[in-house]
């Protein structure tokens, strides 16, 4: 065990980072996903999950893959996970998850981390586990990969659009592409084609039994203001229900007002508030 009781987890406390993270499993659905898929073991995980312990029982946790996300880590957790990660470095692009956590883990690591890309301070968390409160567009669908040649340059320009930075650069195209294919393939792509062209798409991230999270929302420019992105989201929510989960999430930035308002006429609420720090 290292210093304030943080040390690497691993297949034998699966159980017990289940029961964990289980607490809030939609807050926590990609933590969960990331556990069920691969063991937590680290070849698989692509880093390591650390758990910090108090009295032998687990209280908290951290993914540390591309991503840091803290999993039920109070303001003293979230200390430790910094304090442990100054001594390696940073080796991820982003650290996302709740906002106190974030805000904590980033206090601790912040002169030693570097000047970070982007932060996103206040991120509403939503949720919806009913039906839709709207009518939902009957020409939403599961893409196939079939519909590549218009699925790709859409997340493309959504990544683009969102993140900032081309999810290309740097020679990244085959991975994003393998990324875009594996989700098309699992079912868990998307979107609506107006005379074969791509006009709305969104995405299930990850998904567990208790929930599924959406990401790359996106509405071709020359189509926003029609309400394709409400009653395709509304659409979305059906699919995803009926035959992956039965709640919904997603989380948005707050200045995202167009976004925000489409989520809260198709019936999300907020249950969360994230953070996001990115490099």
């Amino acid at each position: 065990m290292s210093r304030h009781g943080v040390r690497p987890l691993d297949a034998r406390d699966l159980g017990a980072f289940v029961e964990l993270a289980e607490l809030d499993p939609v807050v926590n659905v990609f933590a969960l996903y990331r556990a069920r898929t691969t063991n937590l073991e680290p070849r698989w995980l692509g880093g390591e999950m650390w758990g910090r312990f108090e009295g032998g029982r687990l209280r908290a946790a951290c993914h540390v893959g591309a991503n840091l996300v803290t999993i039920g880590a109070a303001r003293e957790d979230a200390a430790a996970f910094a304090d442990r990660a100054m001594s390696r470095g940073r080796t991820v692009s982003t650290i996302v998850g709740p906002h106190e956590a974030v805000e904590v883990f980033w206090e601790g690591v912040a002169q030693s981390w570097g000047e970070p890309r982007e932060t996103r301070w206040n991120q509403p968390h939503l949720e919806i586990s009913g039906a839709p409160a709207i009518p939902s567009d009957p020409l939403v669908r599961r893409t196939t990969l079939a519909d590549l040649d218009e699925l790709y340059p859409a997340c493309v320009a959504m990544y683009t659009e969102e993140v900032g930075l081309s999810p290309e650069a740097g020679g990244g195209a085959d991975l994003y592409r393998a990324r875009v294919t594996q989700l098309a393939n699992r079912g868990w792509s998307f979107a609506r084609f107006d005379e074969g062209r791509l006009v709305f798409k969104a995405e299930v991230a990850c998904a567990t039994k208790h929930a599924a999270q959406v990401q790359g929302v996106w509405v071709a420019p020359d189509r926003r203001g029609e309400g394709l992105a409400t009653a395709g989201m509304a659409a979305v929510v059906e699919l995803v229900q009926a035959e992956i989960a039965p709640v919904v999430s997603l989380y948005v930035n707050h200045w995202n007002n167009a976004a925000r308002r489409v989520y809260g006429r198709v019936g999300f609420e907020e249950t969360a508030r994230f953070a996001t720090v990115m490099f």
